[in-house]
């Protein structure tokens, strides 16, 4: 077969020949060009950022517990642990709804159905982020508040959790990141799941295993790897959301001490105070290492699951 296909690349005109290491050379071209931009994307923030990382130090500006630019201090500890915490509550209540979404469609779904339920689980990421956080902003912080109040008391025993709740806070904008991330973790679930070989649930099955015996013991350690991918893809999404959890998370500038307070993120700060620090250059440059901050954790966050999603693929 393999001669069969070389003999007839042989037998083109050599003009139409030469179209095929044209295209190569597009390609490898416009590979290139992104890894490129994305270098200079990252030069040109650590370009900007340098003034107020020299003020600061970078040490001082990445674990700083003060950010006021009124006083020129810019401490991004609040901004990061408000990212870290905001994402961490997304990742505990969506990745589960989304690989329970996953087996339920891969596994136990009528065929019927199937199609209609992935496109519904899908459309969720055609949702503009505004709507999500106009949703959360109106209907989730006011109503939600006296559940917030329940849990605070409840299991104040646990650390980080506990006191007064105002109204918005991390853990209401953990709720809209876990809805905003449940498209991305459940699509790559149900991929890892679906690959699943066949006879690994007959071998659970003919052994005597029930099927949610089979799911638990041949079908979820299988898919592990493909799952944890699809998590960690979800918390790069969660990592960079700006507008929605700028309208619930508090945008309070104090580092948070409770699960239930106030906060801030990286993001929001980008989108509530670069206008107002255009003709400040201190502050100006503090906002781009805000954004470096963040675009390194994002790469790093990315390329670890792009490398566990890799080994999620059958060899």
């Amino acid at each position: 077969a393999s001669g069969t296909l070389g003999a007839l690349a042989l037998a083109r005109p050599p003009r139409e020949r030469l179209a095929d290491p044209a295209f190569r050379a597009l390609l490898v071209a416009l590979a290139a060009g992104v890894l490129v931009l994305l270098a200079w994307f990252l030069a040109r923030l650590a370009s900007e950022s340098q003034p107020a990382l020299s003020h600061e130090g970078v040490l001082g500006y990445a674990f700083g517990a003060d950010w006021d630019p009124a006083h020129s201090r810019f401490g991004a500890w609040p901004l990061l642990l408000g990212t870290l915490a905001s994402s961490a509550v997304a990742l505990v209540i969506g990745v589960p709804v989304a690989v329970a979404s996953a087996l339920f469609a891969v596994e136990l779904c009528p065929r019927r159905l199937r199609a209609a339920l992935t496109i519904l689980v899908d459309l969720l990421a055609a949702v503009p982020s505004v709507v999500y956080g106009l949703w959360g902003f109106l209907y989730l912080v006011p109503h939600l508040q006296g559940f917030q109040q329940f849990l605070a008391d409840k299991l104040a025993f646990l650390p980080f959790v506990g006191g007064s709740v105002a109204g918005p806070s991390i853990f209401l904008a953990g709720v809209v990141l876990a809805i905003m991330i449940l498209p991305i973790a459940a699509a790559i679930a149900r991929e890892a799941i679906a690959r699943v070989p066949a006879d690994h649930r007959e071998a659970a099955l003919a052994l005597g295993a029930t099927r949610w015996e089979a799911i638990r013991i041949a079908v979820l350690p299988h898919a592990r790897a493909g799952i944890t991918g699809g998590a960690m893809l979800g918390l790069g999404r969660a990592l960079g959301e700006t507008i929605a959890v700028t309208l619930v998370i508090g945008n309070a500038a104090g580092v948070p001490h409770q699960l239930f307070d106030q906060g801030y993120s990286l993001a929001a700060v980008l989108a509530n105070e670069f206008g107002e620090a255009a003709n400040v250059p201190l502050h100006s440059s503090a906002l781009f290492a805000a954004g470096l901050l963040l675009f390194v954790l994002t790469l790093v966050v990315n390329a670890a699951a792009r490398a566990i999603v890799a080994r999620s693929v059958p060899r």
